[in-house]
């Protein structure tokens, strides 16, 4: 396979899973960069979906602890099963929704103006989202969180369906204006985006495998292990960063990346199209 494509396999990578657990849209940054590498035909559009699965597996591997306990837990632990159920219920409304609606919001809402908007208005939602002191959270760890509040995040993170939005925005800032405290929105966004992207990735490759060949395994292959290089850096790096900061920076980097898009769009550099 050309060596090339395949260092473009790897830079995707590291931008999927740098991005993806940041408030910063990965999807926004995979078409700037695949419309800069010259990487963004149909079987890039599939890979990019793909490689989110590297990206969970360093979720998986840095929360191990937690995921084994709970299911070593599950069949005597009223705590285990209420998170397990917790997090079955707020991945439920993204499958509803994602079936009956994605395939319309692809083709009408995958506009510079929509992607522009969604990372502008996000990054001021944020800025709000920041001026509520932590003390009001009712909501310190998963743990305390109930059946209801799942289901809110959950239908906030259909949200992110929208280009632009951000999955982890969603549920992160939509946790801490739903009662959540910062690191307890940080931690269920990242449980919800074991199921969620799993799903997606799977789904996405089983619709799109008359695409795919064998000879794709090294470019796929490629473009995992350096999503999950990188997302294992990111994930243990914001951990410890919300510990003693907020996610302010996020909101001016989202509101000058919407002022990038529309730039982009308007010069023709980037096709901003699903």
């Amino acid at each position: 396979m050309d060596i090339v494509l395949l260092v473009k396999a790897a830079v995707m990578g590291v931008v999927e899973g740098l991005t993806e657990f940041l408030p910063i849209s990965s999807t926004g940054h995979l078409i700037l960069a695949g419309a800069l590498l010259g990487f963004d035909d149909e079987k890039a559009k599939v890979f990019d979906i793909a490689i989110q699965t590297g990206a969970i597996l360093a979720v998986i591997i840095v929360y191990w602890k937690k995921l084994r306990d709970t299911a070593l837990a599950l069949p005597t632990s009223r705590q285990a099963q209420r998170f397990t159920v917790n997090v079955l219920i707020a991945f439920v409304p993204a499958v509803i929704l994602g079936l009956l609606f994605g395939k319309a919001i692809k083709a009408h809402l995958f506009t510079p103006v929509v992607v522009a908007s969604t990372f502008i208005i996000g990054g001021f939602i944020i800025l709000w989202a920041e001026r509520r002191p932590q003390s009001q959270a009712r909501i310190q760890n998963i743990d305390s969180m109930t059946p209801l509040d799942a289901l809110k995040v959950g239908l906030v993170q259909c949200l992110a369906m929208i280009p632009g939005t951000s999955r982890s925005g969603a549920t992160i800032i939509g946790g801490m204006l739903l009662g959540l405290s910062r690191r307890a929105a940080t931690d269920f966004s990242f449980f919800l985006a074991i199921p969620t992207l799993i799903g997606a990735g799977a789904y996405s490759l089983y619709k799109e495998r008359a695409l795919l060949s064998m000879a794709d395994l090294p470019l796929f292959g490629v473009g995992l292990f350096f999503s999950f290089a990188s997302a294992w850096i990111c994930v243990r790096w914001l951990l410890g960063y919300i510990s003693t900061h907020n996610f302010v920076p996020f909101a001016w980097y989202r509101i000058a990346f919407g002022l990038v898009v529309l730039g982009t769009a308007w010069s023709g550099l980037v096709t901003w199209a699903p």
